[in-house]
């Protein structure tokens, strides 16, 4: 493969490095959302946990694909990163997956993307000494999702990535245009946004050294992922009011948001976070309860599962809607 121009296709993770806060099903309902009003969606299931193509794709099928991952004919990340990974040539080209989800598009994970992260702590190192091997590794993903989104005219890419701070998360942020933050109503994730916004910081400016040394004419990560808004979910409902239980994590949220968030991102570069709080918020997601569940066994968006109530599909459709009409309105 060769260097290309990057993709105009915008480029979203939705990111919080703290478990439980439903990125995936996030990502999922988002990407259908979008692709109901006419964009083409690629998702990049860059978890080596294999999350999103787990409820993408039947276990079957998914273990075939991981046990032909080493072959020229796999057709999953580690296909495409193993002879980055092993010093043996270029990005080997792979080709996205079609999904029941019309103009929605999957490029597989695999549980061999740890040994990709492992070599990924070296090639950051290596970035600092000007090493082409580091430089050319650490954009390796992009460079790939670069070329599928040419190949197939790709309007949003959706990373989901898992809940860490790991050297694969820190690729993957510095080459998104855009981040949302999921948020669980409780005490665990409220915790987690005070360390969220101080590590994308130093991620970015560390990147931006990076940028500073590397020679000329290298493809590198753009390194400026900006806070697109945040999103709280798994509360529920009580006579029309978010209840009183879920309320209080509500203002919490907003709150560390603001302080931990935008505030410490505006600090390094203002073009990071906007200074508006009223856009900070994207959206909400109640608990849907047996229909989130039902919806992840059979492997569609909620508003296509086979289950619940037509009122309850209906307020999903709705609510991801609502969210995916501000991300077009943010980005285009």
């Amino acid at each position: 493969m060769k260097t290309v121009k990057r993709h105009r296709a915008e480029r979203i993770a939705l990111f919080n490095h703290k478990g439980g806060v439903g990125k995936t099903t996030l990502t999922v309902n988002i990407a259908a959302a979008l692709a109901s009003m006419g964009k083409r969606v690629l998702l990049v299931d860059a978890d080596p946990q294999c999350n999103l193509t787990s409820y993408l794709i039947a276990e079957d099928v998914l273990d075939t694909w991981l046990d032909e991952s080493d072959s020229s004919e796999g057709v999953t990340l580690w296909t495409a990163l193993r002879p980055i990974v092993q010093a043996t040539g270029d990005l080997h080209q792979i080709e996205p997956v079609e999904l029941g989800i019309r103009r929605v598009k999957l490029l597989p994970g695999d549980i061999r993307l740890s040994d990709f992260e492992e070599e990924l702590t070296q090639m950051w190192s290596d970035c600092f000494q000007r090493k082409l091997r580091g430089l050319r590794g650490t954009s390796a993903l992009s460079q790939l999702i670069n070329f599928v989104c040419a190949d197939h005219s790709i309007d949003y890419v959706f990373y989901d990535c898992g809940p860490n701070v790991g050297p694969l998360n820190r690729v993957i942020l510095l080459d998104c245009n855009f981040f949302i933050v999921p948020a669980a109503c409780d005490l665990f994730s409220i915790r987690a946004l005070k360390t969220l916004g101080q590590t994308l910081a130093t991620w970015v400016s560390d990147w931006r050294m990076i940028d500073r040394l590397a020679p000329d004419g290298i493809y590198l990560l753009p390194g400026n992922p900006r806070f697109l808004g945040y999103i709280p979910q798994h509360f529920r409902i009580y006579r029309g009011q978010v209840a009183s239980g879920y309320s209080k994590y509500m203002s919490q949220i907003e709150k560390h948001i603001a302080s931990d968030v935008v505030r410490v991102l505006r600090k390094i570069d203002p073009n990071l976070a906007s200074s508006s709080l009223s856009q900070n918020k994207l959206g909400q997601i109640k608990d849907f309860g047996t229909l989130a569940n039902e919806s992840q066994i059979q492997g569609v968006p909620l508003m296509l599962a086979d289950a619940g109530t037509p009122d309850q599909r209906e307020q999903a459709r709705l609510a991801f809607e609502t969210i995916a009409r501000k991300i077009i309105a943010r980005t285009e």
